[in-house]
């Protein structure tokens, strides 16, 4: 495990570690457990590299239980996320996912997020596992603020998700589903049975690979991920996954975004909706916007050997000019790449820098984001 992993994953906590239902399965198996967010969780099993290069080439399960799941019920509960997010959920129609950020009143992300409309009255928010008390604790100040008419119920310490991802990812899903999965379009969700039992399939992922996250009832998450293992799927640990989710530019909360950082400085404009109305930390988005961004976060790649890792200074001819927010080596791409904060005036894709990894300067250039995209 790299150092990179061990500084951007592994989260050291004093307070008893809680375990997903699959903990027994994953010791059974081998896999390397370490504290996360409160959890312990599986960075690896075969290796970090190995299990990234199984999901790019068939197919990989993830345990990622330790995500936040919170039903959201009632007649204000569509106004109510509406307002809270940066998407547009009014007008989401049923069995829809949309990406969206939670704002704080100076537009900051408190967490980014998926929201699953499942029915009329009846949605899905997904947070972060490092942020989902914050989340939570969040969505109760606005709706005792707002005296609305909605209701939160946690299920996350009641359900298990499971990530099945890969090229190989529907035909093993498709064996023991009761739902045609290929009328299920990315970002879309329905409820269906897995091997008889009830639960949530999306076909959303944190990989840029086809695949589908499913919720399930803690008590059949076992069965289930063997059975998956059984039929070939690679278990995988949370050091693939963030290797994964960096070469498809998928940003990691605490790392390249966080409170300080807004939507637009994250490059992430496309996720923010301006004609919805109002909702948190819109008017403070719409003021940085007419007044411009002083940074930006870019993509870059070395162009030597080396690895990037979070916090390493970016340099032009000149001196620094950022930090380094997330980096690793990609299996996919056999180099180096990497996040980070820039000056506008270096972000254009092509723009010669270097990193400064530990005294050495490598050379790097910034390209356009995603690293890699899988073919359609």
């Amino acid at each position: 495990m790299t150092q990179q992993h061990e500084s951007s994953l592994i989260q050291e906590e004093s307070a008893t570690l809680k375990q997903t239902a699959l903990f027994q399965a994953h010791v059974s198996l081998g896999a390397q457990m370490v504290p996360f967010a409160g959890w312990e969780m599986p960075i690896q099993y075969e290796g970090i590299l190995a299990e990234a290069r199984a999901v790019r080439s068939a197919v990989g399960i993830f345990d990622v239980s330790h995500m936040g799941r919170v039903e959201i019920t009632g007649s204000d509960a569509a106004q109510f996320i509406h307002r809270l997010v940066t998407a547009d959920v009014l007008n989401m129609p049923f069995g829809r996912a949309r990406y969206a950020f939670i704002c704080n009143e100076a537009g900051g992300i408190i967490d980014d997020t998926i929201v699953y409309r499942l029915e009329q009255e009846r949605f899905l928010l997904v947070p972060n596992a490092a942020n989902a008390d914050e989340v939570l604790a969040w969505l109760n100040l606005w709706k005792d603020r707002w005296a609305t008419q909605v209701e939160l119920r946690v299920l996350t310490y009641e359900t298990a998700l499971i990530a099945l991802q890969g090229p190989q990812a529907e035909e093993i899903l498709q064996a023991v589903c009761s739902v045609d999965l290929s009328a299920v379009r990315p970002f879309r969700c329905v409820e269906g049975q897995i091997s008889g039992i009830p639960g949530i399939i999306c076909r959303t992922g944190y990989t840029g690979e086809n695949g589908f996250e499913i919720i399930l009832p803690d008590e059949a998450a076992s069965s289930i991920w063997l059975d998956f293992n059984e039929r070939g799927a690679t278990p995988c640990g949370l050091g693939a996954r963030d290797v994964l989710r960096l070469e498809a530019g998928l940003l990691l909360h605490g790392s390249d975004i966080d409170s300080s950082v807004t939507p637009l400085e994250a490059g992430m404009e496309r996720y923010v909706n301006w004609e919805q109305g109002e909702f948190i930390g819109l008017s403070a988005l719409q003021e940085s916007k007419r007044t411009g961004l002083s940074r930006t976060l870019v993509g870059f790649r070395l162009l030597e050997r080396g690895v990037p890792r979070h916090g390493y200074t970016i340099l032009n001819g000149q001196g620094p000019i950022g930090n380094v927010t997330s980096g690793t080596y990609s299996p996919t791409l056999d180099m180096g790449i990497g996040l980070g904060y820039v000056a506008l005036e270096f972000s254009s894709p092509g723009t010669s820098i270097a990193l400064d990894i530990r005294g050495r300067r490598v050379e790097a250039e910034v390209v356009t984001i995603p690293f890699y995209s899988r073919k359609r």
